[in-house]
């Protein structure tokens, strides 16, 4: 098919032409002295990104599935308890691969379209009087379905339970694209993956780790090898990593902290925030809802739409992808056939958002969910005006010119 492919799955991410370029080098030797010059700033860089200054920041070679693994391996011992709502395929995930490593694992289950139940959080921790649940697990943002939870609000109960449990956050479709403080709001695990915000292809898992988190490994049971935070950090300490690192992907790292630092990380906030509004109001002007239920834990990140009964969403992704070559995300487990994902984060603009909204658009009438042409565009692009930082100048041209 002539053209590119739109990739609008809320990741991979597409990468940009600069991030690219810094990544097509020879591969080179991970060992020369001056290989330190390049690690030891992008290790504090990245800390810059989670939001922390005491804690470290860990690369490993993998997917953010190995940053799970390496997040509750290092720090929890076998059998220990650990507390985990249930709300999206990828909460789900986490869960099973704590039950799967042999941790006592209490899930809570919630409609899937909610966020982490803070008020059934506090109950639970409340009631744990013995201090039995040594960790509290939380996905900041569910792409299955588009929330986004609270994770400033579980710590609160922590703190006003004065229960020790660690907080581990799974930050992969969050870090880099919404506002995360790792520090202020006292997580001691967050796991990122590379092929988010950061823009660059899969294979970086990227753990930032509190020093609560990295006492608790010294009395750590499980087992560990590839993963362990001690090689790490005996190596990271002098600019070097435990095993071959991925060269490339880290000159692309390089590159992308450079391009989210000159946009400031405030912006980039803001950015997918406004890109996300963008989308809802495209959403709303077709007349179909999201699978998010509360306006308050709508993703930036990510918009899951439910289609109307009757429909199946596969046909949607599948159409978008065979005529159009648009690439939309698929509903996952329990929302299969009922919701189409829009992935509106990592490197993105005004256009870009625009041509996935018009894409979806016609693909919606081509299955015969039949939108009215044009009234998720019009919508979108008329609040993109609207929002734009030179809007406030644009009456100001009209009446000069």
């Amino acid at each position: 098919m002539p053209g590119r492919n739109f990739l609008f799955v809320p990741g991979p991410t597409n990468i940009p032409e600069r991030i690219r370029r810094a990544m097509d080098v020879p591969l080179e030797d991970h060992r020369r002295s001056d290989y330190p010059s390049i690690t030891l700033p992008l290790f504090e860089d990245l800390k810059k990104v989670f939001r922390t200054r005491t804690g470290k920041v860990f690369i490993f070679p993998s997917s953010g599935t190995g940053g799970w693994e390496a997040a509750i391996t290092n720090t929890l011992s076998p059998g220990d308890k650990v507390l985990q709502a249930r709300f999206g395929q990828f909460s789900l995930l986490w869960a099973d691969l704590c039950v799967r490593l042999g941790l006592d694992t209490q899930i809570e289950d919630v409609e899937w379209g909610e966020g982490v139940p803070l008020d059934r959080y506090r109950a639970i921790l409340a009631a744990d009087k013995s201090h039995a649940i040594k960790a509290v697990l939380v996905t900041h943002n569910e792409t299955a379905t588009g929330v986004t939870s609270d994770v400033h609000g579980v710590r609160r109960i922590l703190d006003d339970l004065k229960h020790p449990a660690l907080l581990y956050v799974d930050g992969v479709s969050s870090i880099g694209c919404l506002d995360f403080r790792m520090e202020e709001w006292g997580v001691d695990l967050a796991v990122a993956g590379s092929q988010k915000g950061f823009m660059l292809p899969t294979g970086l898992g990227i753990v930032g780790v509190s020093q609560k988190a990295l006492e608790a490994r010294k009395t750590a049971q499980m087992r560990r090898c590839y993963f362990d935070f001690d090689d790490q950090l005996r190596m990271n300490e002098g600019g070097w990593f435990p095993y071959t690192p991925a060269m490339t992907l880290i000159h692309g790292l390089r590159e992308s902290l450079n391009m989210l630092f000159e946009e400031g990380l405030e912006n980039v906030y803001a950015r997918h925030h406004r890109y996300a509004e963008a989308t809802r109001r495209a959403v709303a002007a077709w007349g179909l809802k999201l699978c998010a239920r509360d306006p308050a834990c709508y993703s930036d990140t990510v918009s899951a739409i439910l289609v109307p009964e009757g429909f199946d969403s596969t046909a949607v992704v599948n159409t978008a992808y065979q005529r159009y070559n648009l690439s939309l995300g698929l509903g996952l487990n329990k929302v299969a056939g009922k919701v189409f994902r829009i992935g509106h984060l990592g490197d993105l603009n005004e256009l870009m958002i625009l041509s996935a909204i018009a894409g979806t658009e016609m693909v919606l009438r081509d299955v015969g969910i039949m939108v009215d042409a044009g009234s998720g565009t019009a919508a979108a692009q008329e609040y993109l005006r609207a929002t734009h930082p030179a809007s406030q100048g644009a009456e100001g041209l009209r009446k000069t010119a």
